[in-house]
């Protein structure tokens, strides 16, 4: 079964797969790379669309799962990690980054405690019992989806990975995730994962495993690759890619500068979980999955707000709330 959507070469040695995912992106960005080796850069989910449309366009490269020799994922989010675990059993290294080892990875391989700190994460920042149990049924079926790898080889932030004989310098993006990173060839191409993507903006959201202050990290990793000086960015959906990096970076901060400004206009109204406040910032029917992203978003804004000083916190009864 070929890819719904075509798989194309994008500069040499890189041809771009979309994969279908049940998200409202619809597609992510897998990346084959040839050279000395094949490699792929992220695997997309373990859903019955998404592994048929993988190997069925491995299958019109002439490949298959045993032919890759490496799989690199830029993060552990399912829909760039769920597969690796399958690709790993056929025969090929798994590399992240090695903080992402210890942070993401390690989130899949002890998900019931994990699954239970976000529970009573999202209970302590206002969020009701009917949406707590949906969330809950929600991440378990993510977790059917995914298959960690066993034996991850990692690589540190500022190291040289050699992709299929190709040489990418690592560069460490937190923000999206703990752990994610972004790998610049020499001629200027930058396989930026969910780092930067064009048409909306990445989730950066505030979860019971994450660093403290991901929008903090997410603003400096901006400024970051901006510094690169990539010439292009490949990018984990919608693409295939994005020319002008330190345009896109900038557009990106704009945003998040106004949602800020917004946070703080609805504070006015008095002391509020982030929960209520992510009703109003994200108004309409979400499905619990589009909820949990559009609260953990809010929860990071604020607490990037409540670390810089113009905002406070109190909390009665075990449940937070911001305030002016």
């Amino acid at each position: 079964m070929p890819s719904s959507l075509p798989i194309r070469e994008i500069v040499p040695g890189i041809v771009q797969i979309p994969v279908p995912i049940p998200y409202p992106m619809r597609y992510v960005n897998c990346y084959l790379i040839r050279g000395d080796g094949v490699a792929l850069v992220d695997t997309a989910m373990d859903t019955p669309e998404g592994r048929a449309a993988l190997e069925g366009a491995l299958a019109e490269l002439g490949l298959g799962f045993a032919d890759l020799d490496q799989v690199i994922l830029t993060h552990h989010h399912p829909d760039h990690y769920g597969l690796s675990g399958l690709i790993e059993a056929a025969g090929a290294e798994v590399w992240l980054l090695d903080i992402e080892e210890q942070t993401g990875h390690r989130f899949w391989l002890e998900y019931e405690p994990w699954l239970q700190a976000s529970v009573e994460q999202f209970r302590r920042h206002g969020a009701p019992l009917t949406g707590l149990e949906g969330m809950a049924q929600g991440m378990w079926l993510t977790r059917s989806q995914v298959h960690p790898p066993q034996h991850p080889k990692t690589v540190a932030d500022g190291e040289t990975l050699n992709i299929a004989g190709w040489p990418f310098r690592v560069t460490w993006t937190p923000g999206h995730a703990d752990g994610h990173m972004a790998l610049l060839r020499d001629d200027g191409v930058l396989l930026a994962g969910d780092h930067l993507l064009e048409r909306i903006t990445p989730n950066i959201g505030l979860w019971a495993y994450s660093r403290p202050n991901p929008l903090g990290d997410y603003l400096e990793s901006l400024e970051k690759v901006k510094r690169l000086e990539a010439r292009m960015a490949l990018v984990g959906h919608f693409g295939p890619v994005i020319p002008d990096i330190p345009k896109r970076a900038e557009e990106l901060r704009r945003h998040h500068d106004e949602r800020l400004n917004e946070l703080l206009m609805l504070l006015e109204g008095g002391p509020q979980t982030a929960w209520e406040v992510s009703l109003k910032l994200f108004g309409g029917q979400l499905s619990f999955v589009q909820r949990r992203f559009a609260w953990a978003e809010t929860l990071a804004h604020l607490e990037y707000l409540r670390l810089q000083g113009s905002i406070r916190t109190e909390g009665g009864e075990g449940v937070v709330r911001y305030f002016l």
